[in-house]
């Protein structure tokens, strides 16, 4: 197994010629990753039993949940960076030893301390390998491969998280929720075996002392952005901690760019921004992972409580999606290839907005599952088509010293927008329900219908003691959730259809990918 070095490279940075290393690199990055993603929401499934094991409240089993997803966002730049200074291997290595030892921390854990403990050092191991799964990719593998294994990582990063959720519920279904760690940890340790002897020790040594206060400045924006928007849809936006948190986060933010623009070894050159392949890439990733993380959120409950399926069946559900997307990932790279990067995420972004309008119009009652299903596969393919372009017009845009912080940068993307999707969306959908049920409770008593108002949830649980308003108020519930849904649907669209217009004429201006396709330069 041999590799060379690029001209002008440092022999610590070596390009991997040997397709069976190659392919070995890939199998540990992508193992890693899968490890990574598939954590961010497997203990969703698990919400009631992790109540009844730790005596716990649902304030506390949430933050058991969030504190993973908060370490993972606050630590990803810093630490992206200190993979390309310190060395990828070792930081990858290093990640993967937090991850492991805190997975079985979690699965073993007595007290609900523990368990915090054991997220919040999950957080940190993940943020240690997501970036440089990536960064290992970009910065080791030639030109003319770069872009396939970047869609096989792409097909992972998309489609892990719902596959994590289902092999998730599965467990939890079967067994325990303590067997949700068994994944994670097995993924580890096959991802460690491999990368010891595969991934190259690639480093980029870069001038200058590290950029502590542009790291904790951008640390404490992307804890106080991730934050506030996992907990607005709960407390609501007016809510003193929420505003304070999001003021908090602007002020970070405003600061963190005002250091980089200052600082003369930047964590992050915002200057690079200018560029249309940065640019637009991380704009495609903000909103298409804004628009899944809300159209998961919608889909359960309608699975759930409109189609009475169970957290299992509900996940299943999802996989057409899923797996779609997996799919059309590992193919972008051939269709960038002959059209080029931006008319591949242009032609993504439209088939995806197609998938958004058909879920919104054609989603009924008695329609069911396969009201929604077409629309599920054309959001599959069409953001699988997008994302591969998108994630190579980041880090193509940033040199290949800093590829750690374009990682991370395509990570950090990822997990804020489906947050903003999840708090954005579900509140479309919360008012669009609120506005669509009272009309349709008449002659139903005040308390009945005070609960019904409160979620579909809570109405069907309701139309259980509700005697001979039973059907009235469940029928009630699930019309107005329908009509919830189309709401934040059409603007999740309408959005989408922006999104296409500004890719159509700030998208990257080169060639097919692989061939210089993801722009260098400013527009």
């Amino acid at each position: 197994m041999t590799t060379t070095a690029p001209d002008g490279a440092p022999a610590a940075a070596p390009i991997i010629d040997d397709p069976r290393r190659q392919r070995a690199v890939l199998w540990a990055v992508c193992l890693a990753l899968m490890a990574v993603v598939a954590s961010v929401s497997g203990l969703n499934v698990a919400q009631p039993q992790l109540a009844a094991t730790f005596d716990a409240s649902q304030g506390e089993v949430l933050w058991i949940i969030n504190t993973y997803t908060l370490t993972l966002a606050a630590l990803l730049l810093p630490l992206g960076g200190a993979g390309d200074r310190l060395g990828r291997k070792p930081v990858l290595l290093a990640g993967l030893a937090f991850f492991g030892v805190a997975n079985v921390a979690a699965a073993l854990a007595p007290t609900s301390e523990t368990m915090l403990g054991a997220r919040l050092l999950s957080g940190i191991g993940a943020a240690m390998i997501m970036p440089v799964t990536l960064s290992v990719i970009t910065a080791s593998f030639p030109d003319r491969d770069r872009s396939r294994a970047i869609g096989l990582w792409t097909a992972v990063a998309g489609g892990g998280g719902i596959l994590g959720m289902f092999l998730s519920a599965l467990l939890v279904d079967l067994a325990s929720w303590r067997w949700l760690f068994a994944l994670p940890t097995v993924l580890t340790l096959l991802s460690a075996v491999i990368g010891l002897l595969a991934v190259p020790n690639s480093r980029q040594p870069a001038p200058g002392r590290f950029d502590l206060p542009g790291a904790l400045t951008s640390v404490v924006a992307a804890v106080g952005l991730t934050y506030a928007l996992h907990e607005a849809p709960t407390l609501g936006w007016g809510d003193p901690v929420i505003l304070v948190t999001l003021a908090v986060a602007v002020l970070a933010t405003a600061a963190f760019i005002a250091r980089e623009l200052r600082a003369p070894s930047p964590l992050l050159d915002v200057r690079r921004f200018r560029a249309r392949g940065l640019s637009s890439g991380t704009t495609l990733l903000l909103v298409l992972f804004g628009v899944q993380g809300g159209i998961a959120l919608v889909l359960y409950p309608f699975f759930q409580v409109v189609l009475g399926w169970s957290g299992l069946l509900a996940t299943l559900g999802l996989m057409p999606m899923a797996l779609l997307m997996m799919v059309a990932s590992a193919l972008a790279p051939w269709l960038a290839g002959r059209v080029g990067t931006r008319a591949a995420m242009v032609l993504g972004l439209i088939i995806a907005t197609g998938g958004l309008a058909l879920m919104a119009s054609l989603v009924s009652v008695s329609g069911g599952y396969l009201s929604v299903l077409p629309g599920l596969v054309a959001m599959g393919l069409g953001a699988g088509l997008a994302m591969t372009p998108s994630t190579e017009a980041i880090t193509s845009s940033l040199p290949r010293e800093q590829q750690g912080v374009a990682s991370a940068l395509n990570d950090l993307t990822r997990e804020l927008g489906a947050a903003l999707g999840i708090a954005l969306l579900g509140g479309l959908l919360v008012a669009g329900y609120q506005r669509a049920i009272s009309s349709r409770l008449d002659g139903v008593p005040a308390d009945l219908a005070a609960a019904a108002r409160e979620g579909i949830a809570n109405a069907a649980a309701a139309s259980r003691h509700a005697g001979s308003h039973a059907e009235q108020v469940l029928t009630a519930a699930q019309e107005a959730f329908v009509l919830g849904w189309q709401q934040a649907i059409w603007v999740a669209a309408a959005g989408m259809a922006a999104l296409v217009v500004l890719v159509a004429l700030r998208g990257p201006t080169g060639g097919p990918t692989g061939t210089g396709g993801a722009d260098r330069q400013e527009g």
